[in-house]
């Protein structure tokens, strides 16, 4: 297994000829190609690609322009045949720990974490599904609990379904006075929620498991739902509920299922997203910077409307007939922000159409204040006044690139600063 590091928006040579062949195929391909439903074990969030305003499915995981290597906004772990790419966040420690991704990871999947150690590779993959766990849980129950038609096996005097002749004779010759019959009835102890079930369980063998599963009450109160709807759990089937799963849900009611039980599958079997079983497949899992940074600033910024682009909450129309609309990522009675992870460390990194976008939306939402935030590389720059009907334009970045001895301690840094900058914006 060849292992490649680099950090995501940057430029890294490559010097298997090997390494590049396997690069080659997913290299310059959009998201939206890689077929996600033909790559069972690439996870890549949002899962939902087309539901987000920064077009994350046009985006490639990387480019490859002769043996070098190009990564944007893409981070995590992928894979095809023996060759590995782990792409950090560029914020991550010079000893590997990339505390920044974990604690984003951490808050937008509401996941309180204690420590990050200096794990392996593979083992950091683990633990980011074992992150994601909660968070799925608790969006397919909120749909309810899963349940499905079952046929179930009788053998008894009060005849209520249709009589199994193969199994009454079987069963029942000579005659005893009972008689073999099936019933079919909706039930909630199925091979979806036994999948849940058997996840649970196998969280709970592990250090992280009892902080994944106590994480909050909302958690506690889902998992209590599940054991109580699986009576019939028993650890020793769990490779026939694996199977049993095979076919992923097509529910148009229990839609949050489908990922759910995608995800358990990849925790039970974890060993199949860490090396590739099949030599085309892609393997790994991905998170979108530019949608996590985005979602992360969502958990502390409360007094900004937060529009959503699925809901349609918060929309703006750009005319007075209400036709058009667009989403500012976040604004207020003062200021409109558009939360980019790119590297904007001065003005002349600022692509055209951002630019355009953001002065848009001050038009539309009449504010003469507006601007991007960014995770800070340099610090805050000098603003700009616009022409025309007027305004202010800045670059605001928010510190997250702490050194730290522990997890534990960025987490605290990460909390004081994002205290200052509500502060700070909230009198913008």
């Amino acid at each position: 297994m060849s292992q490649i590091i680099t950090t995501d928006n940057h430029n890294k040579h490559i010097d298997s000829a090997f390494d590049l062949q396997n690069l080659a195929k997913i290299a310059d391909v959009k998201i939206k190609d890689l077929k996600l439903d033909d790559n069972p074990n690439l996870l890549v969030f949002p899962r939902d690609l087309h539901q987000y305003g920064d077009k994350i499915s046009e985006s490639n995981i990387i480019s490859l322009q002769g043996d070098q290597i190009s990564t944007g906004n893409i981070m995590g772990f992928v894979g095809l045949g023996d060759t590995q790419l782990d792409i950090k966040s560029r914020f991550a420690q010079d000893d590997g720990r990339d505390y920044f991704l974990h604690y984003m990871l951490q808050k937008v999947f509401s996941i309180n974490l204690f420590d990050i150690k200096h794990t392996s590779n593979q083992e950091q993959i683990f633990d980011f599904l074992l992150y994601l766990f909660p968070y799925y849980l608790k969006k397919a129950l909120a749909q309810g609990l899963f349940k499905k038609y079952r046929t179930f096996e009788h053998n008894d005097a009060n005849i209520r379904g249709v009589i199994d002749v193969s199994r009454h004779i079987r069963q029942n010759i000579p005659f005893r006075g009972t008689v073999a019959y099936n019933t079919r009835t909706h039930s909630y102890d199925n091979e979806i929620t036994q999948l849940i079930r058997h996840t649970i369980e196998f969280i709970k063998t592990k250090s992280s498991g009892s902080v994944v599963l106590n994480n909050d009450l909302e958690t506690r109160q889902c998992v209590s739902q599940i054991v109580a709807a699986t009576p019939t759990y028993k650890p020793t089937l769990r490779d026939k509920i694996i199977g049993q799963n095979h076919r992923p849900v097509r529910h148009p009611y229990f839609s949050a299922y489908t990922m759910l039980q995608s995800l358990c599958i990849k925790i039970l079997r974890h060993e199949s997203i860490k090396f590739g079983n099949e030599k085309d497949k892609v393997y790994g899992i991905l998170f979108d910077g530019a949608w996590l940074w985005e979602e992360y600033l969502a958990t502390f910024l409360k007094d900004f409307m937060h529009p959503q682009n699925r809901t349609g909450k918060g929309r703006k129309h750009l005319f007075t007939d209400n036709s058009g609309y667009c989403y500012p990522d976040f604004y207020n009675n003062e200021i409109v922000l558009d939360a980019k992870y790119k590297g904007y460390t001065d003005w002349s990194k600022v692509q055209g159409d951002d630019l355009y976008q953001v002065i848009t939306y001050m038009h539309i939402l009449n504010l003469q204040r507006g601007g991007f935030i960014v995770p800070k590389e340099t610090a805050n720059l000098t603003p700009k006044n616009l022409n025309g009907v007027g305004g202010t334009m800045n670059i605001y970045g928010m510190t997250v690139n702490h050194e730290a001895n522990s997890f534990l301690d960025y987490a605290k840094a990460m909390k004081n600063e994002e205290t200052v900058t509500e502060t700070t914006w909230k009198i913008l």
